[in-house]
């Protein structure tokens, strides 16, 4: 297998051509993935039958190149507007956006940038070494273990807020309340609709986090507005020193082992992977507190565990034939177009299509990180940009944003109506990011609990007869008791002191 990826890596860097579809595939995802409301999926979607006249090998180093520079996209406008351009990117803007407002935009992009290229490397590694093992540990994933999963980023997302932790799950419940609202999934009978047609459909993801963090951050602006030049941001320096990258080691080694074995779940997808990400770094952190004010912690994990969950999902796709994700789901598609079928004989009859997969992925993160670094001189200019005609031009984003996505007004009123209640959040206080992550996380538990119900015909013993769900329920316990019993030791020590 490495001698057919060196063999394809020479062919590809004599090529002018094929670096010329790097190039040009790199530069789309930039784009397309810093415009709030396209994300990666629909970027390939899009350019998809681009590549149909194309040669197989050329048309998997286009998509792949659109696909990892999308990644880094989406924390463009997330750091800068705070509009997370794919909903993968709403942890980045947590920490990114504020660390703009203190006029170190530069510094975010580049932390950002370090840490989607390390963490793809690190997933491609993975990816390359442990493909098969990974993939046979996936194959074991059932309803049981795909609830218990969805159940533990819940868990986690009570520890990736300031605040009380009592209320960040309270906001998240309500996440998933709102989760379910629409036709079952299972019986297709209509819930929590309240008679409204346009509720049927349920909630979009993307017109929920556009006015979410877009949206109600312009209202948040427009009550306060009147801000005189002095106050609009600076774009301060865009380097990093070297020392302060290689202190993160840590930080990035956690989120890209995250990313990758989260992204390798099929069905999981990389905005489990960065919630737990970012959540798992807050705990650890020895000033969690900092989180959420412009720590650069908050930028690396998540946008580690985001660019190394691209690894994790090919894993399932190369050696099983099953997408890990929507992206990969279309990424697919675009290979059987061309007469290639990933699965389980893949390694055996065809390893130069593997190698294929694994020199395009290199290359686009190489491009990324090149042409990532040149774009982020033009992306900070948009700081300079007076505060009134920023906010025309992001109400203007979340409007396309929400409309592109289906063609449908009705997504535009949905946008609107949560830009209202990220307003309101905010000004009562209340962290608005477990609401969105409940609303991802909430389908995916409620139906895999069902599904798991019908089959073991109502018994919750079928939660703890497989192994690998079990665990991840007794995690799911861990995380919520140990904290509990060492805030009873403080107490109990305090009190003896006294």
């Amino acid at each position: 297998m490495m001698s057919a990826f060196f063999d394809v890596l020479g062919q590809y860097l004599s090529d002018p051509a094929m670096l010329g579809l790097v190039a040009l595939g790199t530069v789309l995802g930039l784009v397309l993935g810093a415009v709030p409301g396209i994300s990666s999926t629909m970027a390939l979607a899009i350019l998809m039958p681009v590549t149909f006249g194309m040669e197989p090998d050329a048309a998997i180093l286009l998509l792949i190149s659109i696909f990892m520079s999308s990644v880094y996209g989406g924390s463009i406008s997330a750091i800068l507007m705070k509009l997370p351009g794919t909903p993968a990117s709403i942890f980045t803007q947590v920490d990114g956006y504020p660390m703009t407002r203190q006029g170190r935009a530069g510094q975010a992009l580049t932390y950002a940038l370090v840490a989607s290229t390390v963490g793809g490397l690190i997933g491609l590694v993975i990816l390359v070494t442990l493909a098969p093992v990974l993939a046979g540990f996936a194959r074991n994933f059932r309803s049981p273990e795909f609830a218990a999963v969805a159940l533990f980023g819940i868990v986690m997302l009570s520890f990736a807020s300031n605040g009380s932790i009592l209320i960040a799950t309270v906001v998240g419940l309500i996440g998933v309340v709102l989760g379910a609202v629409g036709f079952d999934s299972l019986t297709d009978a209509q819930r929590l609709t309240m008679g409204a047609p346009m509720l049927q459909s349920g909630f979009n993801l993307i017109p929920v986090i556009i006015g979410l963090f877009g949206l109600g951050e312009v209202l948040q602006n427009l009550v306060g507005f009147g801000r005189t030049p002095a106050d609009t941001p600076k774009i301060g320096q865009i380097s990093v020193p070297l020392r302060d990258l290689l202190g993160r080691w840590k930080v990035i080694g956690r989120g890209s082992l995250i990313g990758t074995l989260i992204g390798a779940i099929p069905a999981a997808g990389s905005a489990v992977a960065v919630s737990i990400a970012y959540a798992q770094e807050r705990r650890l952190s020895k000033t969690p507190e900092a989180f959420g004010t412009g720590h650069p912690d908050g930028v690396v994990a998540p946008e580690a565990a985001n660019s190394a969950s691209v690894g994790g999902s090919l894993i399932p796709l190369i050696s099983l034939g099953v997408p890990g994700d929507t992206i990969t789901a279309v990424l697919m598609g675009a290979l059987m177009v061309h007469g290639l079928t990933p699965g389980p004989l893949l390694f055996a009859k065809d390893p130069t299509f593997v190698a294929w997969i694994y020199v395009a992925v290199l290359m686009a993160l190489v491009a990324t990180l090149v042409f990532g670094l040149g774009m982020i001189r033009i992306a900070v200019l948009v700081t300079r940009i007076p505060p009134h005609l920023m906010y025309v031009f992001v109400t203007l984003f979340c409007v396309i944003g929400a409309f592109a996505i289906r063609n449908n007004l009705n997504d535009i009123y949905v946008m609107i109506g949560f830009g209202i209640i990220g307003f309101s959040f905010a000004k009562l206080d209340l962290p608005v990011t477990p609401l969105a992550f409940g609303l991802i996380l909430g389908p995916i538990l409620e139906e895999n609990l069902r599904r798991s119900l019908m089959i073991s015909r109502g018994s919750w013993e079928i939660f703890l007869q497989r192994p690998i769900s079990a665990l991840l329920l007794l995690l799911c316990l861990a995380v919520v008791v140990l904290p509990l019993i060492a805030r009873w030791k403080r107490r109990k020590a305090c009190r003896f002191r006294l």
